[in-house]
């Protein structure tokens, strides 16, 4: 696939600003993905936000989780990590906003699969990604 698709999972409540900064990073950089932006624009039920995110999770080809200093706290990411896993696509996490390997991570996250921002070590883990999870050939 030449133009993998990435869905971003971040803390709404303090990493807004570093997810909108790694979407611009992404299209200017050498990173072959793209990320589709499905943020939810407005509130709505948790059941609807839940079927919502699940169907486009699974029209994606990896999950990356922005992951801040207070990540362990954002409930949404740990679903949307739940979701990713049982529909077989793969995860990793970058760290953000001053978040580094001693910071917590949300559950299912795990710290072997957590990279800095770097977008070679970004582009190497979008390209491992494609060979896991519904990836497989």
């Amino acid at each position: 696939m030449a133009d993998p698709r990435a869905f971003i999972s971040f803390d709404y409540d303090h990493n807004e600003t570093e997810k909108n900064l790694f979407v611009g990073q992404s299209k200017n950089s050498k990173t072959p993905f793209s990320i589709q932006d499905w943020s939810a624009k407005s509130s709505m039920p948790q059941s609807e936000w839940e079927a919502i995110v699940k169907d486009k999770i699974n029209k994606c080809n990896m999950l990356i989780v922005l992951v801040g200093k207070t990540m362990a706290g954002a409930n949404g990411v740990a679903k949307e990590i739940k979701m990713a896993k049982d529909q077989n696509v793969p995860v990793f996490g970058v760290y953000v906003g001053g978040a580094d390997s001693s910071s917590n991570l949300p559950d299912g996250l795990p710290r072997n699969r957590t990279i800095k921002w770097e977008w070679g070590a970004i582009a190497a883990a979008v390209t491992q990604m494609m060979g896991e999870g519904k990836n497989k050939s």
